[in-house]
């Protein structure tokens, strides 16, 4: 990440925000609603929870046959994806409830996850959501050499396959989470002084990180290989397979809304000043896919409506469908981009095309 520090333009004649800021608060206040959660996202999250942790136990407690442990640990990865999007979201941002030691509890249920609540909150509350698409400071878009998701990004060979190969490494996002990413996180964000809010003292935020593992390696890896009566390779195995399923659950749905064709990539000028106003720019490189289908936004956690999760971060995803309506006619009052794909389908489509054309040579792309 870069240390230029990004200023966002303050110039917004028009006043979209101011205005579209009072339509929002409007609709709350008239229709009586907190911006926070409500019982159907308790109720989802407790459907959630139930196919994380229900398999598990079971697995521990039945001596399933090897074809029911196969399809409780695929059952969990789903459920991880879900908690992820659906608990631990909202909970790091603050919208899961009004009462902040709920929003604590629901955000550190990344710990079940193979995450970090500091880590994250730093990587996606601070940087992503203030950064988006900016390169080298928005840290979702860097992946390493192995993918290329933006044309500033240095281009090798070996990309021109990236379209191909880019599913198969989706699925390590959590796995990586458990094992490498939150201590190289944790050791660049600390040296950084980086924070969500107050900056904890480092060693405990260590401690925290180191412990945390620990018990998390216990509960999914040590008590399977003691409790049960199998060969400890397919303890691993079952255990890559919920991460692998999970992660590429969450990389998907991440990238449909920001490596897709639509969505921009702007970089800020050489005394890091952006062209546009820090709600305009989310407009202009957001985007919302399938927000029609029920099962995409009950599952994806209003996930699939980004556009209006990027402007109101602080509202619960379960009142996106509503607002929507709001920040569209509004974006469109104000000729203002609103970008969405109609189906999840045309979003994959759009993001595996994106990605093969950021495969090529960028001589070629030239041309």
């Amino acid at each position: 990440m870069q240390d230029s520090p990004i200023r966002f333009s303050r110039n917004d004649s028009a006043q979209f925000f101011r205005t579209l800021n009072k339509r929002v608060n409007d609709y709350f206040r008239e229709n009586k609603l907190k911006k926070t959660g409500n019982w159907k996202l308790y109720l989802k999250s407790i459907v959630m929870f139930s196919m994380l942790l229900a398999p598990y136990f079971l697995i521990l407690t039945l001596g399933l046959p090897g074809w029911a442990n196969l399809l409780g640990t695929i059952l969990m990865g789903i459920g991880m994806a879900g908690v992820g999007m659906n608990v631990m979201h909202d909970g790091n941002h603050g919208s899961f409830s009004s009462r902040k030691w709920v929003n604590r509890l629901m955000g550190g249920s990344i710990y079940i996850l193979a995450g970090n609540v500091y880590n994250w909150q730093v990587q996606h509350n601070v940087l992503h959501h203030t950064y988006t698409n900016i390169h080298e400071h928005d840290e979702d878009l860097n992946a390493g050499k192995i993918l290329r998701f933006t044309e500033h990004d240095p281009w090798y060979s070996f990309h021109r396959f990236q379209h191909y190969y880019s599913v198969f490494l989706y699925g390590l996002l959590t796995f990586n989470w458990a094992l490498v990413s939150d201590f190289k996180q944790m050791y660049r964000y600390t040296r950084k002084k980086l924070a969500y809010g107050k900056f904890p003292n480092p060693a405990l935020n260590w401690s925290v990180l180191v412990v945390t593992k620990l018990i998390y390696l216990t509960v999914w890896v040590v008590i399977p290989m003691l409790v049960l009566n199998i060969a400890w390779w397919k303890v691993l195995l079952g255990f890559f397979i919920m991460h692998y399923v999970a992660g590429l659950i969450l990389s998907v749905v991440f990238q449909l809304a920001h490596v897709v064709d639509h969505a921009e990539t702007p970089l800020p000028e050489e005394d890091g000043s952006m062209k546009n106003t820090w709600a305009i720019h989310q407009l202009s490189t957001t985007v919302n896919f399938g927000t029609r289908n029920k099962l995409v936004n009950w599952f994806t956690g209003g996930l699939n409506h980004q556009v209006e999760h990027h402007i109101f971060p602080h509202i619960s995803h379960v009142h996106y469908g509503k607002i929507a309506k709001i920040v569209k006619q509004t974006a469109r009052e104000f000729n203002l981009p609103y970008y969405e794909y109609e189906t999840t389908r045309q979003a994959v489509i759009s993001h595996f095309r994106h990605l093969k054309e950021l495969g090529k040579k960028p001589s070629l792309q030239m041309q």
